[in-house]
């Protein structure tokens, strides 16, 4: 013990006698998140893991019981059904991530979370909606949401971003516009500003196609964006919130067959299947869509890019081709003569 006390490894027996809960919620308080991040973490600890866990001794609990927990929330019971295998990796997150902060606080140990095996996500490839289909959603909205639809199809800015969207951001002569800033849902509370979805919370400047300039000045001439300067506001002049576009959004998109799953998220998949349509590269598409790396716009647009195989060909053959075939002709020639000759 004095060996480990001198050593800095030192983990007082009566620190793990915490409950689960009671550390999580000192945790909770002592981080810096973003108002959406604090309300996911809070809500899924409340709903899901504290009343399997929150009571037990922080240094009780064991890996076995993780395992318990992430196998239960797996499973429908009752009235309960299976939570997505996605949220399921969300909550584990957390409560590793807080787990982790016991042992680096000398509460425990070693942490519980190791080894856990989490069902497997399953993998979707994504499909960007038509043409048709986007045209139909602008024309299914009610008019005070159709400039929404097409700036979500002509810029591929996320639902919060757009939603956040202020007059000044909006740079008509240039034909840009600058998304730095979302609105972010805050429980019990007006929506807010803040920082954008990207972890170094970079702005981003993405042109803006003539289509989506005349339709953004039609807009802010007929609903002005005075008072709070948002140009896409409710019937009362405030912010929209995500809510009330979801109903929106979904009376226009079930008619059409579009999966209660797939939001205005699909407008951004279907800019983006423009951008690569017409050639632009990996990096100009995850800046445009504000992607943290090339390697995230990859993992979800690698199939859309055009098959290169004929390119392949056509680069190799531009070097080998006229070489090797002279030479397979040149070898055949020589079998020939020797072949005649001795006829």
């Amino acid at each position: 013990m004095e060996h480990t006390r001198l050593s800095g490894s030192y983990v007082d027996p009566s620190a793990g006698r915490i409950t689960f809960k009671s550390y999580a919620e000192a945790w909770r308080a002592s981080q810096v998140h973003r108002p959406s991040t604090s309300t996911q973490i809070e809500t899924n600890l409340r709903r899901h893991v504290y009343p399997r866990i929150g009571s037990r001794p922080v240094g009780a609990i064991r890996s076995s019981e993780i395992q318990a927990l992430v196998k239960e929330l797996s499973v429908p019971s009752g009235e309960r059904e299976a939570l997505a295998p996605s949220t399921i990796g969300v909550i584990y997150t957390w409560t590793s991530t807080i787990f982790s902060s016991a042992v680096e606080d000398r509460v425990i140990a070693q942490s519980p979370c190791r080894g856990i095996r989490l069902p497997e996500v399953p993998h979707r490839r994504v499909i960007p909606p038509t043409l048709e289909t986007v045209q139909t959603l602008a024309e299914a909205v009610p008019e005070r949401y159709r400039a929404l639809i097409i700036l979500g199809a002509g810029t591929g800015v996320r639902i919060s971003e757009a939603l956040g969207l202020t007059e000044d951001r909006i740079d008509s002569s240039g034909r840009t516009v600058t998304i730095d800033r979302q609105l972010t849902r805050v429980v019990g509370a007006e929506p807010v500003f803040g920082p954008v979805k990207d972890k170094k919370n970079r702005p981003r400047t993405i042109p803006l196609p003539d289509v989506v300039v005349n339709v953004l000045a039609e807009h802010c001439a007929r609903w002005k964006p005075e008072p709070c300067g948002l140009v896409f506001t409710n019937e009362r002049g405030g912010p929209i919130a995500r809510s009330t576009f979801s109903d929106v959004w979904r009376r226009a998109a079930d008619p059409l067959g579009i999966p209660s799953g797939d939001g205005f998220h699909i407008l951004r998949h279907f800019y983006a299947s423009l951008l690569i349509h017409h050639g632009e590269s990996v990096k100009v598409v995850q800046e445009r869509l504000g992607h943290s790396s090339a390697q995230m716009t990859l993992d979800v647009y690698s199939h859309l890019w055009p098959d290169s195989e004929d390119e392949t060909r056509t680069a190799v053959d531009s070097v080998l081709l006229e070489p090797f075939v002279s030479a397979s002709c040149h070898m055949d020639g020589q079998l020939a003569n020797k072949s005649s000759s001795q006829a």
